[in-house]
């Protein structure tokens, strides 16, 4: 399938276990014949769930996603420590578990609540003096990692399996601010009640300002023909709800899209609109471009031609 001229928008995918952000990326940018793509958050290939994929010109509103809180619905397998700190990792140590109650565990995981300093896991794509840290702990090495400040904002127990003789534990939803990691999180919670942990299972199903149910599996999208696929292509604005818009007739718009700021006063929603506010820039409903408003002029700091 080969969309003609090139689209630009966002996509919602529901990823699937087994495949990389990367891989299910590619497979996205088949679909549209696009060559120009990007995700504003990786998913680990044992999770599942929502990954906003950036096509054409949205790639240019990423960075202003990457920022966004995220929501998660994970799994916790008590008394099974891996090297990864979740399913896919070698086990490195067992505990006993102890006979903990659901208040016992609630009253652990409200200290867990608000600001936390988290050591992220080896196993993960940060860098220490130029390499990757899951490249120096596929060599058997480890590293300090400096604890890096997240926020959890909510954490609630969705399901209870603390008597389960396979697989004692429980899922819980947690909404978080970006780079926290869920199995360095899992870790923390089953050291604290004493008996070590690791995530087994983890879905993402929130990526401000956007909800797992508003995406499409990988098979929901490649049966579909060209229009209803593109009908699946959310308008680059989607991704800016809390931004102000400013609509340019055909004359502005001209100028804005050649690079030329325009003049403030000229414009009908400027009043509302705060000294230095990222403005998203629309003409016939479409997003040319991002700007900031200046004290008298609306500044072009990114703009999608219409030809392109």
């Amino acid at each position: 399938m080969s969309p003609n001229p090139p689209h630009h928008g966002i996509v919602l995918l529901d990823k699937p276990e087994g495949l990389s952000s990367n891989q299910a990326l590619g497979r996205v940018k088949r679909l549209f014949a696009t060559k120009k793509a990007g995700h504003t958050g990786t998913l680990d290939p044992m999770a599942t769930g929502l990954l906003v994929l950036c096509l054409g010109h949205a790639t240019r509103v990423c960075a202003h996603l990457l920022d966004a809180d995220k929501g998660y619905l994970a799994d916790v397998h008590l008394g099974v420590m891996t090297d990864t700190e979740d399913k896919e990792g070698e086990v490195i140590e067992t505990r006993s578990v102890p006979a903990l109650s659901e208040a016992e565990v609630q009253a652990v995981l409200v200290n867990f609540l608000g600001p936390l300093q988290q050591v992220p896991p080896m196993y993960s794509a940060l860098k220490h003096k130029g390499e990757r840290l899951y490249d120096l702990a596929r060599r058997g090495e480890s590293v300090a990692r400096p604890p890096r400040a997240v926020t959890i904002h909510s954490l609630t127990v969705t399901d209870w399996r603390l008597d389960d003789p396979e697989r004692p534990g429980f899922s819980f939803e947690v909404t978080c601010t970006k780079g926290t990691y869920i199995r360095s999180l899992v870790r923390d919670i089953g050291e604290a009640l004493g008996c070590g942990a690791h995530l087994c299972g983890l879905r993402r199903t929130q990526a401000a300002p956007f909800h797992i149910d508003q995406a499409s599996t990988l098979e929901q999208l490649e049966v579909l023909d060209t229009e209803a696929l593109l009908d699946r292509l959310l308008p680059i604005q989607a991704a800016l709800p809390h931004w102000p818009c400013v609509c340019l007739d055909p004359s502005d718009q001209h100028a804005f899209e050649h690079g030329q700021a325009i003049d403030r006063a000229s414009l009908s929603e400027a009043g509302d609109i705060a000294m230095d506010q990222w403005v998203c820039v629309l003409a016939n409903d479409r997003c040319i471009g991002l700007a900031q408003m200046t004290e008298r002029a609306l500044q072009p700091r990114a703009v999608f031609p219409t030809s392109a």
